[in-house]
């Protein structure tokens, strides 16, 4: 740690003398403050930092740092500084000309550079969907998606999962994440399933801790060490199908009561949150009518008073946009609600409202009285009080000593270790499993078998994801070919044509990337071209282990009868030997299903505890050899 440190200070030290400035100072700005201030003094406390800074800021220097806006629409750089920005993100596929770590470092030491010389020095906070591993930057280690994660119910690889995540992350400069997601999914047809750890809040709470732990280490600002944000705040997991987006499940309305609620979807917060989570962010949903981005009751009586949450809340993406009544007036109802700091990503385009236009609103409505200054100076005194407590006013540029660790093979043993210990063994007839790696030969089939965007899901390098190579990873396939011995013959045939005999088969079926919104689906069937892939196999009298690829437990029955061995591999990211780890004994299976896997798309939504349960797979079911 120390050596880490000494290379960041010496770094750091010697660019500031380079640009002849420390903390923005020397760049020919106008500074309301003098050396010595006392929220320059990184030697008094954090809340004496907080309150000499909200002291010396203006209104639009308050609002700026309540204002985010994706790197993607912003009009011109210089903005950041124009308007005192508090923060930047990257959305889903906002990256730079060349998606490459160094890059990202260069683009995040620019911004900041743009902030620092603002006339109070500010460093920006700037965030990223890094849901598993760093997964916008091509190069970086892709993790299994949370639903894997939470059939290891291994709180620790949690940690070691999301520490990993950290490093990457904080190695292109970037200190917060949009993660962990402690959603509780109450019905496989929302496309955000795979977000969540799964379907019983006590999984959820032990492993959102965890994710916390290891995204912010012991305490914020330990080097490598990034902003946590859990979400969606809340019910989430629980929207009625056909109350959301085209009649379906997302940004819908979770009509349970209050009760329900606390039981099932406020676990997981009251653990990030005794784990010191520093930031929150609100969710689409309705709770029975009402915008969860709207309600005073969740955001400040629950969730800042009852439960004491010391950080910031943030909006999600144009999410005070949903709130019904015009743009001016959402933005009244979100601040009072409690919302401290607003995604306003700029996308004019996608019918959002430009950043420009929500920072005059929101100063006409302090102006004339209709969002009280009281409440504009706790959402800024919350949002100064992280960046004290991160060291980003000491150490604001990228610690460039991770940089080149980003997707490193260290970090991807771990990922492999995620891997294999996420998958879940449903079947195995006859001992099929484990394979043998000296057979003779071995087909491999399906459309998931040699395809890398498909095996990562969405959120892999754009916001839906997509197929094909669309990062560095090891592909099912090229795994096994890696695995097997010399003198074992693997054929390839996608759809398994054209061969007549081998010792075993090996079909990856299953899902194709997708993310919100697109990602709503009331069939769960598994595909047609899957099915008959599989039946060709069988056909050919081969003995067949089927893999499934997907974010969601799919409807298998009755065609599972006729299928040697199955595994439930989810979203396993780019570590494929960590599914041949499994699938030649190099590891016995201990994964157990975080999700009801269901018989048919009637019994769905089906969780564990319903009066009426008789899935295909219970919760926590997991075979081993």
């Amino acid at each position: 740690m120390a050596h880490i440190i000494n290379n960041k200070s010496i770094l750091l030290s010697a660019f500031l003398m380079l640009v002849g400035s420390y903390h923005g100072k020397g760049l020919g700005n106008d500074k309301a403050s003098a050396e010595g201030t006392v929220y320059e003094n990184p030697a008094k406390t954090v809340d004496d930092r907080v309150e000499d800074l909200l002291s010396r800021m203006t209104l639009d220097e308050k609002i700026g740092q309540m204002t985010q806006v994706d790197r993607q629409f912003l009009e011109r750089d210089s903005d950041i500084a124009t308007y005192f920005l508090g923060s930047l993100l990257s959305g889903g596929g906002s990256t730079p000309a060349e998606n490459r770590p160094q890059a990202w470092a260069d683009m995040y030491d620019r911004y900041q550079k743009i902030a620092l010389s603002s006339r109070l020095g500010i460093p920006i906070l700037y965030g990223i969907d890094a849901v598993h591993g760093h997964n916008n930057v091509v190069g970086a280690t892709i993790f299994p998606h949370n639903i894997g994660l939470g059939c290891t119910n291994n709180p620790d690889l949690v940690e070691r999962v999301s520490r990993i995540t950290a490093l990457e992350v904080a190695g292109t400069g970037i200190d917060w994440t949009f993660a962990p997601c402690i959603a509780v999914p109450r019905d496989e047809r929302w496309g955000r399933t795979y977000e969540g750890f799964g379907e019983e809040p006590g999984i959820v709470a032990r492993l959102g801790k965890a994710a916390v732990r290891g995204f912010q280490t012991a305490e914020l600002g330990n080097p490598g060490g990034i902003l946590a944000c859990a979400k969606h705040f809340v019910g989430d997991g629980g929207t009625k199908w056909g109350t959301g987006r085209n009649g379906k499940a997302d940004r819908g309305d979770t009509q349970i009561s209050e009760e329900e609620l606390r039981a099932i979807h406020l676990p997981g917060y009251l653990s990030a949150i005794e784990e010191g989570v520093g930031s929150i962010m609100a969710s689409y949903n309705q709770w029975n009518g009402t915008y969860c981005h709207a309600s005073k009751f969740l955001l400040t009586d629950l969730l800042k008073e009852e439960l004491g949450f010391q950080g910031f809340v943030v909006s999600d993406w144009e999410g005070i946009d949903q709130i019904p009544g015009d743009y001016k007036s959402d933005i009244i109802t979100a601040i009072n609600a409690g919302i401290d700091m607003v995604m306003v990503p700029g996308a004019v385009p996608f019918g959002g409202e430009p950043y420009t236009r929500f920072i005059k609103l929101l100063k006409e409505a302090v102006e004339e009285g209709s969002v009280p200054v009281s409440r504009i100076d706790d959402a800024v005194r919350r949002i100064l009080r992280i960046k004290f407590q991160m060291g980003l006013f000491e150490n604001p540029y990228t610690d460039r000593s991770l940089t080149d660790k980003i997707g490193s093979p260290e970090h991807r043993e771990v990922a492999r270790e995620a891997v294999r210990q996420s998958l879940v063994l449903l079947k195995n007839n006859n001992g099929l499993l484990p394979l043998s790696k000296r057979a003779g030969r071995i087909l491999v089939s399906g459309k998931n078998a040699d395809n890398l965007g498909n095996q990562c899901g969405g959120w892999t390098i754009s916001w839906q994801g997509g197929s094909g190579p669309v990062t560095e990873g090891t592909t099912i396939l090229e795994a096994i070919r890696e695995a097997v011995s010399p003198t074992t013959e693997v054929v390839f045939s996608i759809d398994g044509s054209g061969v007549k005999n081998a010792d075993a088969a090996v079909v990856v079926v299953g899902e194709t990337p997708y993310a919100e919104w697109e990602g709503d689906k009331d069939n769960l069937a598994l595909d047609e071209n899957d099915l008959e892939t599989i039946r060709r196999i069988k056909n050919a009298g081969i003995p067949t282990v089927v893999i499934i690829i997907s974010g969601r437990p799919l409807i298998i029955e009755p065609d599972v009868a006729d299928w040697d061995a199955l595994i439930a591999a989810w979203l396993p990211g780019t570590e494929g030997q960590g599914v041949t780890d499994v699938l030649f004994g190099d590891y016995n299976p201990t994964g157990k299903l975080s999700m009801s896997w269901p018989r048919s798309m009637s019994q769905i939504p089906i969780n564990v505890g319903d009066k009426k349960y008789d899935p295909l797979f219970k919760y926590g079911f997991g075979l081993r050899y």
